[in-house]
């Protein structure tokens, strides 16, 4: 915590997309009466060795040099039938069904080639691997559909952070967890889970037995329900200076395809600032993430890296990516995935969706809440 917590280190930092779902589960629960967002900067995109800010727009499409000429007319169709579909009218499937046709022929149909199908997928699409092109395009066209919303609501870029950084969130929760009488011990180890009867019946802390019915926790607590799905390379760089080439950006997302690279994940940076209260005046936190491939996680990270000489220091971590080995209904030790390495907050939704699901047996629905909506800022 900076001096006279005028700025607070976040670790971690992963944005949010301001129409997403994550967004809207916050405001549901009330939880953003504490909480203050503001706009990154920007998104860009990786290709060729250069940044390109990421068109989602008419506007952008036809001032972007990702774009050639003709690729430029055709993109700003493919942003035009997304802006007009809707998925209860058929009418406005222009004879795709989006059940059946691939993403793969989706954009085949507007003519677009290889250079554009990559930065609408991986950049706007959000999608980590190619695997997306050949599956029913619908996921796709609600994917660019929630990117472009996002991006109308702050002209910036589609993503948001708490001001304070991430952190915000728990201490948030903890606030509106005491109003419901919950009681929050921090910093206190977990000796023990002990169960009976192939049950969760507490916790032990400290010698204390805490009891419980159901056990909500990450990965850390709970090692042996979980099992390993590779490993994660993390790297936080501490900068005195925007990233090159990012229009001297306080915070911005940069996104490198895996097939700029040769690889088959992609790489992802987040860079926030003093503008987020996340650093000292003038310092900038990079955070350069992907999936491991080789025995040298290092060497396959060094290209983002490289994007944000010179570093003034960086802190490399290497850990693994564990999810759960089941439901957790036989126990009632429910566990979250631990963090991917996307520097957003999509992949997190769908695993907090899926544990509501586990531990009330029902779908999370926050259709129609009108719950409080917590303050943003368009200022970077």
């Amino acid at each position: 915590m900076g001096r006279g917590k005028e700025w607070n280190i976040d670790l971690i930092p992963k944005f949010f997309l301001a129409s997403g779902e994550l967004v809207q589960i916050l405001v549901h629960t009330e939880v953003t009466r504490y909480v203050d967002f503001k706009v990154i900067g920007g998104s860009y995109v990786y290709k060729a060795g250069k940044l390109h800010k990421v068109p989602a727009t008419d506007e952008e499409a036809h001032a972007s040099d990702l774009l050639g000429m003709f690729d430029k007319r055709r993109f700003r169709k493919l942003l035009l039938f997304i802006q007009n579909f809707n998925e209860r009218n058929p009418r406005t499937y222009q004879d795709i069904d989006p059940n059946k046709t691939t993403t793969r022929d989706l954009l085949s149909r507007f003519d677009l080639g290889q250079d554009v199908m990559e930065f609408t997928g991986h950049a706007i699409a959000l999608h980590n691997n190619d695997s997306y092109l050949d599956q029913p395009c619908l996921e796709t066209i609600s994917r660019i559909k929630l990117y472009s919303e996002s991006l109308t609501r702050h002209k910036a870029s589609p993503y948001i952070y708490p001001v304070y950084g991430l952190g915000e969130l728990p201490q948030g929760f903890a606030r509106l967890s005491a109003e419901y009488g919950g009681t929050f011990l921090l910093n206190r180890a977990v000796d023990e889970i002990v169960m009976d009867n192939g049950k969760v019946k507490a916790v032990k802390s400290d010698g204390k037995l805490f009891y419980c019915k159901q056990l909500i926790c990450d990965p850390t607590y709970a090692p042996k329900c979980v099992r390993k799905m590779g490993r994660v390379i993390r790297v936080i760089c501490l900068l005195n200076h925007p990233v090159k080439n990012s229009h001297e950006a306080n915070s911005c997302q940069i996104i490198i395809p895996q097939a700029q690279l040769n690889r088959k994940s992609d790489i992802y940076i987040s860079v926030v600032s003093y503008s987020h209260n996340v650093a000292a005046d003038g310092v900038y936190i990079a955070t350069v993430s992907t999936m491991a491939e080789t025995t040298n996680p290092e060497r396959e990270i060094q290209p983002g890296l490289d994007l944000l000489e010179p570093i003034m220091q960086k802190f490399v971590s290497v850990r693994h990516l564990l999810v759960p080995n089941d439901d957790g209904k036989k126990n009632q030790i429910f566990v979250s995935r631990s963090y991917d390495a996307t520097n957003h907050f999509e992949s997190e939704c769908e695993d907090i969706k899926d544990m509501y699901s586990r531990i009330t047996g029902a779908e999370l629905c926050i259709r129609g809440s009108k719950r409080h909506q917590s303050h943003t800022s368009d200022d970077d």
